[in-house]
């Protein structure tokens, strides 16, 4: 096997705080290790693994990595992600993928005494009738959207095995709930890929060919939250070394997930016209109403989390030219 474990100078001298992120090479996990290179530098070890290197699915490869490797702190940002299309075709591999990965770590975390642990779910957990902005005690109330059901289900258990874990052996287990993520690291798939590397692909396309138009699903008028990587992965820091005390004064025992948002949504129409600017598309946006919206509107309240102090702060034009920079250096 290779070592990737990540040896990072501590200039002070002290005690190297030993990291595990899960997924470190997906678009979270790699923006969570970047923060943390930034932000704590000279005192984290940083420990990945590839998945050829260890299969997360696996109990007992998972399990025999966590007692050899005794982090002070794991990342779960190892997930089976994708859009409606990928969902649809692919929900047993949603469910079992999903739920396994994270059933894996947290148990080996907790039988090996790993005290600390933030698990990234999503807002898809949500029932889809919810109303906006969805705060945090919406969580099953009520039905949730068939879409993407297995992949919440998936979500909704990772959260109540942190929950129960902290009830149960008092461990230090939290949740957070990022909204629509986007930035570098994401992925553009043809099919399987999300709205604004889907968007952002088409327009790339259509201004290489010198197309005169753009059609883009629905009527453009549902609006959608959306936060930059970058931004999630400092929140996901941020939560991972609050005070325990604090954050027991914000969360409940069985209601402790915290929604993660910039607080703000917009149309897809203006999300489609900000990316036409930023792709530098000069034709003309049509929109094929004779296709489904989806739902009218998804925003994520998260004043839990500002009450904990901490706020987004990545402008999306700014974030969504840094995306396609990305894009364009991928060679999609």
């Amino acid at each position: 096997m290779v070592d990737s474990t990540r040896n990072f100078n501590n200039r002070k001298g002290g005690i190297l705080t030993k990291i595990y992120i899960a997924g470190h090479n997906g678009m979270v996990g790699s923006a969570i290790a970047r923060q943390l290179q930034t932000k704590l530098n000279n005192a984290v070890k940083l420990i990945t693994r590839t998945h050829r290197e260890l299969d997360l699915t696996d109990q007992q490869q998972v399990n025999s990595f966590i007692a050899r490797e005794k982090p002070d702190q794991i990342y779960i940002a190892a997930a089976k992600v994708g859009g409606i299309h990928a969902n649809n075709v692919y929900p047993a591999d949603f469910i079992y993928q999903n739920l396994m990965i994270q059933t894996n770590i947290i148990h080996a975390a907790n039988k090996n005494n790993i005290q600390k642990l933030l698990f990234l779910g999503s807002s898809c957990i949500y029932p889809k009738d919810s109303k906006q902005p969805m705060k945090e005690e919406a969580l099953l109330t009520g039905t949730l959207e068939t879409t993407n059901e297995p992949y919440a289900i998936a979500k909704i258990s990772g959260i109540k095995l942190c929950e129960s874990c902290n009830r149960q052996y008092n461990r230090d287990y939290r949740s957070v709930m990022p909204t629509n993520l986007y930035g570098p690291g994401d992925s553009y798939h043809k099919e399987n890929s999300h709205v604004i590397p889907a968007l952002i692909r088409k327009f790339h396309k259509a201004k290489s060919e010198n197309l005169s138009k753009v059609s883009i699903w629905g009527s453009g008028k549902p609006k959608r939250e959306f936060l930059h990587v970058d931004d999630m992965a400092a929140a996901c820091v941020h939560v991972m070394n609050l005070d325990k005390k604090l954050y027991q004064e914000q969360t409940k025992p069985m209601l402790s997930h915290i929604n993660v948002g910039t607080g703000e949504d917009l149309t897809i129409k203006k999300l489609a016209e900000t990316i036409a600017k930023v792709t530098n598309f000069k034709g003309k946006i049509e929109f094929d109403t004779m296709k489904p919206d989806g739902v009218r509107r998804k925003l994520m309240d998260s004043g839990r989390l500002n009450k904990l102090g901490w706020q987004s702060n990545i402008d999306l034009e700014q974030g969504l030219k840094q995306t396609y920079e990305d894009y364009c250096k991928s060679g999609n």
